[in-house]
């Protein structure tokens, strides 16, 4: 069972998960850095805060704090952005890029392959 367990791990794909797992972590302090140090900064240019934490309704005694909720939103589309502009469209574009360099094997189709052998059999008297 343990040796079972090694050669999965030595397979390669745990340590491309590991290693993705990783950037993923560092990558969420880097844009979570970048959203609450220079974009809250800039949204709260209109508004006088760097966040809208400020912002609570209270309905008998009880606080609802909707600004919170706001800030959240508005973090988490920050960073859907990041991650599309930063990621996701490279890649897409390498994607992209490996698909026009790659040629595409030459030859018969399916259907071609199986015309072919149903003439060659009612030729040959089959």
């Amino acid at each position: 069972m343990v040796q079972d367990f090694r050669d999965f791990i030595a397979k390669g794909n745990m340590i491309d998960i590991a290693v993705g797992i990783i950037m993923g972590i560092a990558f969420t302090a880097l844009i979570t850095a970048l959203v609450e140090s220079v974009l809250m900064p800039i949204v709260a240019i209109p508004f006088g805060e760097p966040s809208f934490d400020a912002i609570i309704w209270t309905i008998n005694d009880s606080a609802i704090l909707i600004g919170t909720f706001i800030t959240a939103v508005v973090a988490f589309l920050l960073v859907a952005a990041a991650v599309f502009f930063f990621i996701v469209k490279p890649y897409n574009a390498y994607k992209a890029r490996a698909g026009e360099t790659e040629e595409e094997p030459s030859g018969p189709t399916e259907v071609e392959l199986l015309i072919e052998i149903r003439d060659s059999l009612a030729s040959s008297g089959r």
